[in-house]
């Protein structure tokens, strides 16, 4: 045997999409139901576990032999659930054991979702079958006959059960047929994705991020509990005090609050804090009071508390936040259940003493010196996460990244020198577009937050938009002062607005001669139907069917198939300057990874955007952590690193 590709059907007491796949997989009541596999692309076999059928031991033996290739599609999902398997019912051949749990090794286990991302594709078996207008797809039944035989029930007599086999022997054989119909569709999908394999490199990474699911974060429960009664007593209040204020069955649904406010001959297409501060100099104290009140009582942050109580494991410790490739454009992860890449930020004086009240219970001590709990509750949610006992928490995080990665890439020299000389990128950025020296907190340290909005804004290409989206209204200037401004960051950076127009060209050319041409430490290529960017690392972007079309100004612009912003499959637009957005945001995720592989001896357990949380020994220094993540890969010489840390007993952001 050198390849066995599997898909299973469980059943568990837990909600899978609100706990995770670990907490899933770890309850009493988990249970496998059926195994289909096919070994070297055999015909199918399914294997019916809950009717006493029983594994080949070559296939058991293969779970744990990394000389075996397993692939699956959301490998994550069965690597779990058959460690737990094996840990119940075949211990012995459990042989991997990490820092916070015992699953089965990663190495050797790849995932065919994984492979669809890494080509731009879609992420769900089903889509993947209609993409590849495969004949043979995924049978639509599955989603009932899940909710049937895999989620517990309700009898007449009230008690909650699993049905099986005996209670619908039709329904199990169709059952049976689903789960082997998805390992026949997995085979065809393995066949058309084989002419462009995922290099072993990208599996290495996979093999890290799986490890960093398996150790998990420690919550502290404690305190999350507490966080949730707390806000509970908090939203209880307000909506009493909402209702009697505005007279409304439930202020707190947004369809009610603006047809209250239409009352007051205000309309609001959204509720949300910008809006409230556009209109609060002009609207009256009452109607203020309304919507300061009602933007606590709908804060949905807090709900994270809830998220974590419901996903952590019984060590304490939450798993499987992370998702490998989530953003397929660029590579980068996403986020799942808790989100750590959408965290409040935490201001916030007195950070241990507010979270030592609430865990203590000491509601009215928090309530005392802050008007606003709910706010509180927001900014202490990453506090939630704790080093084990004796450990302690090492914060790293790449500085200025993307401004980094873009200047080496255009090769801006005068960028690139700043980096080099340790400037303060923003100070350097408004003294080139202006023309004088400009320091933080020194001479002419006014000017700096307009280098910093333009910085933030600008570098892909965006204009007044952007400026505006980015806080530009803020400096209180006119449009044609804003178009000024965008114009003088792209005047002082001429190879970057250049490097948009080449990158342009060099795409649009690749698409229409269907061939390769490598430029700038990039290498463009078309095949298969598929344009792909080689990034530095050898890493590949992917955009699937391009074109070169005009839009109804006459312009050149490309377009490509992908997942636009309602997760639907549709054909998409792109330009120079965010094609540069993509590859940099690459570049900046290899340099993040590279920096994982050079700290595997240490226990990461959280990431977010270009941050590493490391749970490490006392004696560790912040020093090490950043040496580590500033070692710069072969492949980009001459990029200037830098990186920033802090320790601390709890997660949060300095």
């Amino acid at each position: 045997m050198k390849e066995i590709t599997i898909d299973i059907e469980t059943a568990s007491d837990e909600n899978i999409n609100e706990c995770g796949v670990y907490r899933y997989a770890e309850s009493e009541y988990f249970d496998l139901l059926l195994v289909s596999y096919s070994i070297d692309n055999s015909p199918v076999i399914t294997c019916d576990i809950a009717n006493d059928e029983k594994l080949p031991d070559e296939v058991l033996e293969s779970f744990t032999d990394k000389s075996i290739i397993k692939k699956a599609f959301n490998v994550n999902f069965e690597r779990v659930c058959l460690s737990v398997y094996l840990r119940r019912n075949y211990p012995d051949l459990l042989d991997f054991e990490d820092s916070a749990g015992n699953y089965i090794d990663p190495v050797s286990w790849q995932c065919d979702m994984i492979h669809g991302r890494y080509l731009g594709m879609m992420s769900s078996l089903e889509d993947m079958g209609k993409l590849l207008r495969l004949k043979e797809k995924k049978m639509s039944e599955g989603k009932e006959l899940i909710k049937y035989f895999c989620t517990l029930h309700e009898d007449k007599n009230g008690n909650l059960l699993f049905y099986d086999k005996s209670d619908s022997p039709k329904k199990w054989k169709q059952f049976k047929e689903y789960n082997r119909r998805d390992v026949e569709v997995e085979l065809k999908i393995q066949r058309y994705l084989s002419e462009i394999p995922v290099p072993d490199f990208i599996w290495e990474e996979f093999y890290i991020d799986q490890r960093i699911n398996d150790r998990g974060i420690l919550v502290d429960t404690d305190f999350a509990a507490k966080a949730v009664e707390l806000d509970s007593i908090i939203k209880k209040e307000l909506f009493q005090k909402l209702s009697e204020l505005t007279g409304l069955e439930n202020p707190n649904s947004p369809a009610q609050m603006k047809e209250w406010l239409m009352c007051r001959g205000i309309a609001a297409d959204s509720l949300d804090k910008k809006f409230v501060q556009k209109i609060s100099e002009t609207i009256p104290d009452d109607v203020k009071e309304v919507l300061r009140l009602y933007q606590q009582l709908s804060k949905s942050s807090v709900r994270k508390y809830d998220t974590m109580l419901n996903a952590v494991c019984e060590d304490g410790r939450a798993r499987g936040m992370f998702s490998f490739y989530g953003a397929n454009r660029t590579g980068r992860f996403a986020g799942r259940l808790i989100q750590l890449q959408n965290l409040p930020q935490n201001h916030l004086d007195n950070i241990a003493g507010l979270k030592s009240f609430i865990k203590s219970g000491d509601f009215d001590a928090v309530r005392e010196s802050n008007e606003d709990v709910s706010d509180v509750l927001s900014q202490l949610i990453r506090t939630s996460f704790i080093p084990s006992e004796n450990k302690k928490f090492v914060v790293a995080d790449f500085s200025a990244i993307e401004a980094r990665v873009l200047a080496w890439l255009a090769d801006e020299k005068w960028r690139i020198q700043a980096f080099a000389n340790g400037e303060d990128i923003y100070c350097a950025s408004a003294s080139k577009m202006f023309g004088v020296p400009v320091e933080k907190k020194g001479i002419n340290g006014h000017l700096r937050q307009k280098g910093k909005i333009a910085e933030l804004a600008c570098g892909y290409g965006g204009s007044i938009g952007a400026i505006k989206a980015m806080g530009g209204t803020e400096l209180k200037l006119t449009d044609d002062e804003l178009y000024s401004l965008v114009d003088d960051w792209r005047k002082s950076s001429p190879k970057i607005v250049k490097f948009w127009r080449d990158v342009q060209s060099v795409a649009e050319k690749v698409i229409t001669d269907r061939n390769s041409i490598t430029f700038s430490r990039l290498k463009f290529s078309c095949e298969v139907g598929i344009l792909f960017i080689e990034l530095p690392s050898g890493r590949r972007l992917a955009y699937v069917r391009p074109k070169v079309e005009k839009d109804d100004n006459g312009r050149h612009i490309i377009t490509y198939e992908g997942v636009d912003s309602s997760k639907k499959w549709s054909r998409l637009e792109t330009y120079g300057a965010k094609l540069v957005e993509n590859i940099t945001q690459g570049i900046a995720r290899d340099l993040l990874m590279y920096s994982m592989k050079t700290m595997q001896n240490m226990d990461i357990v959280g990431h977010v955007h270009d941050e590493i949380i490391v749970e490490c020994d006392k004696d560790i220094t912040v020093e090490q952590v950043c040496g580590l993540m500033e070692k710069t890969p072969e492949w980009a010489v001459g990029l200037n690193l830098r990186a920033d840390g802090y320790e601390c007993e709890f997660y949060m952001k300095k």
